[in-house]
């Protein structure tokens, strides 16, 4: 209607800007060249000119062929749509390419609703909300990389400085998760206006970081270009007069700049005084009195407002509101939207300044008048911006009745749209409320409407009634990240239960307080849970009950697993029967089967588990798919079954990727992992964790990420690695909530690092902290076999080291003893036994070919080619002692028959991994002995080409005196000799005399203070 109206004060010339065009282009060129996404931040003061700038780039970008998609942040004053912004791009993008946005959104449109209402009804919502709002952000990320498959798309949002929290939420979340996507992402900001305590400042710190991320700040106009912007302006040069008087009084700011140029083509008839508010109200004051009066009124209702909506308002003759909106858009103060359905003022500043001047008592009466217009006329706004413009009027009318039911109402909407932030904006204005409101009012309200079970209000009390606002707060503080605000509340309620001795009320908030210790790292959470479970005894099933029930069994999991887990998991499932909850039944039934299987029952387990997958995903309970693809592989590692494992881990890459599950994706490829560096596939084990630690979301993704990139960095001798890998699972676990599945690995990795860098002591400490003297805990076995076998092997490794000799009896006991305690009930737990078993004579100097053949054949039996390896090292090794006869496993052959054979088949297992520190001590152990092995050249006493004369050898020694002068420097008797060179004690004997001779010393001490002085051994 009014899109013909003729505006003169902006230059129809773009005025300088060149450069920060050019890098704009260069970033567009860059994207479409590697396709590989971008971001660039635009910061200026307001009225600088960045629109101006993202107008002439689109036009550029649209004609290089990129799909342009703009949004724009609502001022923070009209409360609309959270994530208006992306919402805004997704609606452009559906409406240029329809068919291909709903190809991409195929089996998710109720999920992506959520910001794209246009897609149809939302999803209905699962009781683990923190995956619900990852799962949108990853559906967003990929919707738009399947977008961006075939063109480049240049996403624009304007006004960061306004965003809602969801909205710099998911930006964030998009400048990290979109890989390989032609994307350019474009957002402006208000730098002026981001004051010490802004929310975009944090936000912007923290993405300055990111490599693919750059800011450009636009800088005022010179005078030159003042010129330039008023010459396009007018049509023709202006004077020198007349570019110095608006140069000085603009300061260059290009907004200025427009407003004084038309000032003075208007002969200055209304004044240019000092005051910004004032000169920006000049043009306003110089409207017919109707259309100031449309202008104040179009104000206060928002960014933009729908013109039925300002009819509404407005309360004006149609001809008489025309006539003043065509007056206030030749003015260039209002301009039509985009989609032409309503106005919006062609720079905020001014609607700001008209805001300012309006008294508080006409800001009152128009927001009610708002309120009363869209009460009695919903249609007249997007019914998904609806609730949120009704609570923001009823709010700004000083109405507590009013406002305090649509408050809770436009809260009810953000939490659907997972808009966590938004919704605690908004419940905490109802709490302010709440005093204010007649008890009629509180007494009717209903603020309670999340999927978690709480026990429903079903009276009257206002108390009660008031709980239920504390309970939705509480939760969505805790959803929304504010753990310190969630506990606050959950406190408060705690502390008003007392007086009304509400069982399952005071159940349900101690389950909160109980989650929120263990994310704020005030403790395990378990005193809380423990008062919630002696709350529930005696009572008849509810939904509370079951919760509580559920959170205890999921606790003694992780925790304390054994027979009372096993026993609290199984109640919970019934409970969960019983109150007719099936996600919930399923949640626990995964819990059940992890249990199980360590009980050894395991093909149950594991066909319970199978079962609890396909129900779940039939009937899209997302929560119990990731945990039942995170437990269920990791449950096969643990029972030595890696190659299921890892078939396991394909489909649950597919499914938790497809859903939008990216942190459970990385605690998938953590345990996929896991499992293919225990098949030997030590270079894909790599790459499935440093991708687990790419995707990774919360601290203890990481730090499971971390600890498989430890055990790989041990593994292939890398300490340095594994040192600084370690450092960031330790960091990122804490010590507040200590859980044996983290706990036990990362102490195995710890005290295998301390023996590599000779901190044999360190190493001790470790064993000592995580294992008791009584043994471990019954559910643990898993993670037990390993860390004694490794903590076996180190003192081993120490034996006959004189300070490693105190305390090696107090130590090999608590193995041996925590070693009788686990059980070994499937083939991989008897396996790590064995190896214990074998392990414990090597370190009591009671060396047994038969006990390490078993180790080796109970190992061959699995697919674990490292552990195999290191068994036929140390069969070999007791084999060449041959201080007992041996029978077990050597078909006929000899013991250095079958040693030779052993090592060679343990090298080439070794050398193919790149298990370097194994690796070398094969080597040693063949150089020792006189083996040759395979590939390793002739063996150490054939012929060699001549070389330099090292000091050693210019002392003439021979190699194998060379071997017993090295031990010689180290301490060793000549029985210990003997042990290490595979020789009698006699022939040791003899070698110490011939080198005493050729070095013309008189005692074993003067040979080493030679072999030292010359550093004749590293």
């Amino acid at each position: 209607m009014l899109g013909t109206v003729e505006t003169r004060a902006i230059s129809p010339v773009f005025v300088g800007r060149a450069a920060e065009l050019a890098e704009l282009g260069d970033a567009l060129a860059r994207v479409a060249a590697s396709g590989e996404p971008q971001a660039l931040l635009i910061g200026g003061e307001a009225g600088v000119g960045k629109t101006r700038l993202i107008e002439e780039f689109c036009e550029t970008a649209r004609d290089r062929g990129a799909q342009v998609a703009l949004g724009g942040c609502i001022e923070i004053g009209s409360e609309g749509l959270p994530f208006a912004p992306f919402s805004a791009v997704l609606h452009t993008l559906n409406a240029h390419l329809p068919d291909e946005l709903a190809a991409a959104v195929a089996g998710q449109e109720g999920e992506l609703a959520r910001i794209l209402p246009e897609l149809g009804e939302t999803a209905g919502e699962s009781r683990d909300e923190e995956t619900g709002r990852a799962r949108l952000f990853e559906l967003t990320a990929r919707l738009l990389e399947r977008l961006a498959a075939h063109r480049t798309l240049v996403l624009v949002v304007e006004d960061l400085h306004w965003a809602d929290r969801s909205t710099r939420e998911l930006l964030a979340y998009l400048l990290r998760a979109l890989h390989d996507a032609g994307i350019l992402l474009v957002a402006t900001y208000r730098s002026d206006d981001i004051h010490r305590r802004h929310p975009l400042r944090p936000f912007l710190a923290e993405i300055d970081r990111m490599r693919t991320v750059r800011r450009i700040e636009l800088d005022r106009f010179n005078r030159d270009e003042v010129r330039t912007q008023i010459a396009g302006i007018r049509g023709s040069e202006p004077a020198e007069e007349t570019v110095d008087r608006v140069f000085k009084r603009s300061e260059g700011n290009a907004f200025f700049v427009e407003e004084l140029a038309r000032s003075l083509a208007d002969g200055c008839r209304y004044g240019l005084s000092d005051p910004l508010r004032d000169l920006l109200l000049v043009r306003v004051e110089a409207l017919p009195e109707d259309a100031q009066r449309v202008v104040r009124i179009a104000a206060e209702g928002g960014s933009t407002v729908e013109h039925e909506l300002l009819a509404a308002v407005c309360r004006m003759p149609e001809d008489d509101l025309i006539e003043a909106l065509r007056a206030a858009v030749g003015s260039n103060t209002l301009l039509p939207t985009q989609d032409g359905t309503g106005y919006r003022f062609r720079h905020a500043l001014v609607r700001e300044a008209v805001v300012d001047d309006l008294l508080p008592g006409e800001r009152t009466r128009l927001n009610r008048r708002y309120a009363e217009a869209l009460e009695a006329a919903p249609a007249l706004v997007r019914s998904e911006v609806c609730a949120t413009r009704l609570a923001s009027y009823w709010y700004k009318a000083h109405d507590a009745a009013k406002a305090l039911p649509a408050v809770l109402a436009a809260s009810v909407q953000a939490r659907r749209r997972h808009a966590y932030a938004e919704q605690l904006r908004l419940l905490d204005r109802a709490l302010e409320l709440w005093d204010d409101a007649p008890v009629e009012v509180r007494q009717k309200v209903r603020p309670v409407d999340y999927a978690e079970a709480y026990p429903a209000c079903g009276c009257d009390d206002e108390a009660l009634r008031f709980l239920d606002l504390l309970a939705e707060i509480a939760v969505a503080a805790r959803l929304s990240g504010d753990g310190e605000r969630a506990f606050t509340i959950t406190k408060r309620a705690l502390r008003t239960l007392r007086t009304e001795h509400d069982a399952q009320r005071t159940a349900w908030f101690l389950v909160q307080r109980s989650k929120l210790c263990q994310t704020t790292g005030r403790g395990d959470g378990w005193e809380d849970l423990g008062k919630a479970k002696e709350l529930m005894r005696g009572l008849p099933p509810s939904s509370v009950h079951a919760t509580v029930t559920a959170a205890v069994a999921s606790w003694q999991m992780l925790h304390e697993p054994g027979p009372g887990a096993f026993a609290t998991a199984e109640r919970a499932v019934e409970l969960a029967r019983t109150v007719g909850d099936e996600e919930a039944e399923l949640n626990s039934r995964v819990t059940l089967a992890g249990l199980r299987v360590d009980a050894g029952d395991v093909e149950e387990g594991l066909a319970e588990f199978r079962t609890v997958l396909d129900r779940a995903v039939d009937r899209g309970y997302f929560a119990v798919i990731a945990r039942g693809h995170v437990n269920l592989p990791g449950t096969l590692e643990g029972v030595g079954r890696s190659r299921e494992a890892v078939d396991v881990t394909d489909q649950g890459v597919e499914l938790t990727t497809r859903y939008g599950l990216t942190n459970s994706t990385s605690w998938v490829l953590s345990n996929r992992a896991e499992s293919l560096q225990s098949l030997g596939r030590w270079e894909e084990a790599g790459g499935a964790a440093a991708d687990a630690r790419r995707l990774a979301r919360d601290p203890r993704a990481i730090a499971l990420a971390a600890s498989r990139l430890t055990a790989l960095a041990l593994d292939t001798g890398d300490l340095a690695a594994a040192e600084r890998e370690l450092a960031v699972a330790q960091e990122h676990y804490g010590t507040h909530d200590p859980q044996p599945q983290h706990a036990l690995p990362l102490a195995r990795h710890a005290l295998r690092l301390a023996a590599r860098q000779g901190r044999i002591l360190d190493a001790r400490a470790v064993l000592r902290q995580v294992a008791p003297s009584t043994g471990f805990a019954p559910g643990l076995h898993r993670y037990a076999w390993p860390l004694l076998w490794s903590a076996t092997a180190v003192e081993s490794d120490a034996r006959g080291l004189p300070a490693a000799e105190p305390g090696r009896p107090e130590v090999l006991a608590r193995i041996r003893q925590a070693a009788k305690r686990l059980p070994r009930l499937s083939p991989v737990w008897d396996a790590y036994g064995t190896a214990v078993e074998a392990e414990l004579r090597r370190a009591e100097g009671r060396e047994s070919p038969d006990a390490w053949a078993h180790a080796v054949a109970a190992f061959e039996r699995l697919a674990r080619p490292h552990e195999l390896a290191w068994c036929c090292c140390r069969w070999a090794e007791s084999l060449l002692h041959g201080t007992e006869r041996a029978s077990a496993g050597l078909s006929g052959r000899t013991p250095r028959e079958a040693a030779v054979l052993v090592l060679g088949q343990a090298h080439a297992v070794a050398v193919r991994t790149g298990a370097r520190p194994l690796t070398g001590e094969l080597e040693l152990l063949a150089q020792r002995a006189r083996i040759p092995l395979p590939g390793r050249g002739p063996a150490p006493d054939a012929p060699r080409p001549p070389a330099p004369a090292t000091p050693v050898e210019s002392l003439g020694l021979t190699p194998r005196e060379r071997d017993v002068l090295r031990l010689v420097a180290d301490g060793r008797s000549n029985r210990q000799i003997a042990d290490e060179l595979f020789i009698s004690p006699k022939t040791a004997s003899v070698h110490v005399s011939n080198i005493l001779a050729k070095l013309g010393v008189s005692g074993r001490g003067e040979a080493g203070a030679v072999a030292h002085r010359l550093r004749l051994f590293t």
